[in-house]
């Protein structure tokens, strides 16, 4: 694909979901209490108990952000949607559109309406190396600045393979092959995972995908306004 067709493709990304943000927000604004509203569906059913259906919560790891803070993503983030991504900076294939196609996402939801806040204060937009031993913390910021990102509001994380990998895999549910976290164990998805503010998972979307990227910014707009009504 030559670099025309690459521009075009991202071009209409960001088209998509600019126009779909503001619609997503004015027809749930409209349609609030209206029983209608399909809020998106919890994923990672753990058990049922007394008829009750058991998902998984995601629990907590802590890494180094691009800054070189340490963070936790339930602490730090704590009452945040989240949208998680898995890249390493050496990557010449997914990678780089994954990155560009979140980087369409983020310059949306900072834009505000014009009332309330923009989406950039309620979700945060997490990509985290599978590469770390490579992926040191000043790699990943220069990584990041050439994307133009506001480190505050995009974290890319680095730290322990193992953790990361069994978070990955145990944690978030990735179908990837099983390992172990050595050095000879890799994962490469280009899946776009949703926590919600309670660190249920409310989603899974094809990074690379026009139409799910869109449907990833509609769903998470769903969730802030599930998260307010609480």
């Amino acid at each position: 694909m030559n670099q025309n067709k690459k521009k075009n493709k991202r071009f209409l990304v960001g088209l998509a979901v600019a126009f779909l943000l503001p619609l997503s927000f004015y027809f749930v604004m409209k349609s609030l209490g209206d029983s209608t509203i399909h809020m998106p569906l919890r994923y990672r059913l753990d058990k049922v108990e007394k008829g009750d259906s058991i998902f998984h919560q995601v629990k907590d790891i802590s890494l180094v952000n691009q800054l070189g803070v340490p963070v936790s993503l339930n602490n730090d983030l704590k009452g945040k949607i989240i949208i998680i991504d898995f890249i390493f900076t050496t990557c010449p294939s997914i990678c780089p559109r994954l990155t560009s196609n979140l980087k369409v996402l983020h310059t949306a939801f900072r834009k505000r309406p014009k009332r309330g806040i923009g989406l950039d204060e309620l979700v945060q937009l997490v990509s985290i190396t599978v590469n770390p031993t490579v992926d040191s913390f000043p790699r990943l910021r220069h990584y990041a600045d050439s994307y133009g990102v506001n480190h505050d509001k995009w974290w890319f994380l680095t730290g322990d393979k193992g953790a990361i990998y069994d978070f990955a895999r145990n944690e978030l549910g990735l179908s990837v092959q099983p390992g172990d976290g050595d050095e000879n164990d890799i994962i490469h998805s280009q899946k776009l995972i949703v926590l919600d503010a309670d660190r249920y998972i409310r989603g899974y979307y094809d990074g690379l995908d026009t139409a799910a990227v869109s449907k990833c910014a509609y769903d998470v707009s769903l969730l802030t306004m599930e998260k307010k009504k609480k």
